[in-house]
Parts: C-alpha cells; structure tokens; sequence
C-alpha cells in the first residue's frame, strides 16, 4: 500500500502547486459622475527564484484596470506588500506579492 499513498501525495502536490500558482485579481468602479469616478484594483503573484507567475503582481493590477477600456485612467496611488527594502531580494528566492493601484477614471465636469 506504500506506493499508493506516495502516488496520492504527489498527486495532492501537484494540485497544491498549480492552485499557487494561478494568479487572483480583482477590480472596483465607482462612478462618481456620468463621466467619471474612481477604481481600484489588486493582484497577487507567486515569485519562484526570481520568476513570478502567473506575471508580477504590480502588472498584473494594472492589466486589471486597463481592461476595463475607460477614457483617462490615471493611476494616484499603488502598493505592493510585502516591501523589504535592501532586503526585498529574499522576496525573489520564494515569495507571494499583493499589489493594489487605485486612481480615478473619466473626465470630470468643471
């Protein structure tokens, strides 16, 4: 019974490492007038020896947004944690990122 419960533990391994390695996104709007509002968008990266997947979590906030096709999207504030600073190489070797960009969308009334 030995060899099948080896081949289950890579099986569940497996599944493990592909649910990981899937990138989450999401993304808010706010409309704020007929023309314009707000939005916000996150995305979650997995980095392996200085390879992130599904893409950097940054990039992948950002796609996020730039999807949706509205006019004037201007970017006001982004995150990304965890940030190390000097230290943020150890990130590389085996990390998970979270970034969030948030900013306003349209072209408001004046």
């Amino acid at each position: 019974m030995q060899p099948l419960r080896s081949a289950r533990a890579r099986r569940a391994a497996g599944s493990l490492l592909l649910v990981i390695l899937t990138g989450c996104a999401g993304v808010s709007f706010e409309r704020t007038t007929e023309t314009s509002g707000t939005f916000s968008s996150y995305g979650v990266a997995l980095t392996i020896l200085s390879s992130d997947f599904p893409k950097g979590a940054m990039q992948v906030a950002r796609e996020n947004a730039s999807d949706a096709n509205l006019a004037n999207m201007e970017v006001q504030r982004s995150l990304v944690f965890p940030y190390l600073g000097p230290l943020d190489w150890l990130l590389d070797i085996l990390g998970i990122r979270y970034a969030r960009i948030s900013g306003t969308w349209g072209f408001a009334r004046d």
